[in-house]
């Protein structure tokens, strides 16, 4: 038997071993989840033609109130949001699509596809995006898909969401605080309910192969956080983009660790975990290393952003921050 026949058949144990909790969970969050429509949170009473079949105005800078980066974060999370259909297939793959693992598959994509719904049809509406440079940049992100080549095993996958839907939260959160428009940000606030009840679905399911698999659970997390990405890194200019994001607090190395990695690893309770052999052991250690090593990057981080505000701010062009 070759090993990775055996990997594959020692995941399957804890698919099914998991079965139950991914039930239980499931349960819980369709009791905790309340029922949102989409349009309630889009000002329609404000929308107009655009330029095209229906002749109507053409998209100009001017008709958009938002700030270059609250825009930029916009149509980031949107293009994130855009790619359900990819990330519908990964998940699919690895959790399957029978018994509770599919039920919840399904009730997941079902919800996650109202944020793209609402959040596009709140930027058309307002005529704060170019709606042709968007659709365009829709074409390109969804035309490359989405693969989570290093978390396309149960474990990792688990990992990967854990974190994913708490950093979403967060993104979608401040987004909306930097819009400064109330609409907007009651939406995205309402997004980001969703986001962070997905996160406890999965963050459970890990917790609870911790104490199935420890040592291989531990050796996911770690690489996991070893190489995490955004689910939009495919986004065109992302590098750059992440950058005016992060200059503008809404996302950001701080938030990364402080907000998003350390208070998900408390909760699974990582540092105390007993029951670890030599790799799990190991990965732990490793784990402390890349979170030092990160905290050290978002103190450098943070250093280098406020000698830049201060430089912007004397030359009489201050950035905008939440």
């Amino acid at each position: 038997m070759t090993t990775s026949t055996t990997t594959r058949l020692a995941e399957i144990d804890i698919l099914r071993e998991l079965e139950p909790v991914v039930e239980s969970n499931l349960d819980r969050h369709l009791d905790m989840a309340k029922e949102w429509m989409p349009h309630e949170y889009v000002p329609w009473a404000e929308g107009r033609n655009f330029e095209g079949v229906l002749g109507g105005d053409a998209w100009a800078p001017e008709d958009s109130a938002m700030t270059e980066v609250a825009r930029t974060s916009l149509i980031e999370n949107l293009l994130t949001e855009d790619n359900l259909p990819s990330y519908h297939h990964e998940i699919a793959t690895v959790f399957g699509r029978d018994g509770a693992w599919g039920n919840w598959v399904h009730r997941w994509t079902a919800e996650e596809g109202r944020h793209a719904i609402a959040i596009r049809d709140y930027l058309l509406v307002t005529r704060s995006v170019d709606p042709i440079a968007m659709e365009r940049a829709r074409m390109a992100h969804m035309g490359a898909g989405f693969e989570s080549a290093n978390h396309n095993d149960l474990l990792r996958s688990l990992a990967y969401v854990s974190f994913q839907e708490l950093a979403t939260r967060i993104s979608h959160r401040n987004t909306g605080k930097i819009t400064g428009d109330p609409v907007a940000e009651q939406l995205l606030a309402r997004i980001a309910v969703d986001e962070n009840l997905h996160m406890v679905f999965y963050r459970n399911l890990l917790g609870a192969a911790l104490a199935i698999a420890p040592n291989q659970a531990m050796r996911a997390v770690t690489e996991v956080v070893r190489t995490f990405e955004m689910p939009g890194s495919t986004i065109e200019d992302f590098t750059r983009k992440s950058v005016q994001i992060a200059l503008a607090g809404i996302y950001d190395l701080r938030i990364h660790h402080d907000d998003v990695l350390s208070p998900v690893l408390r909760n699974w309770g990582v540092w105390d975990l007993e029951g670890l052999d030599g790799d799990g052991e190991k990965a732990r250690q490793e784990l402390a290393e890349i979170m030092a090593r990160l905290d050290d990057a978002a103190t450098r981080f943070e250093e280098k952003r406020n000698t830049h505000r201060a430089k912007m701010a004397d030359r009489g062009k201050p950035l905008q921050t939440i």
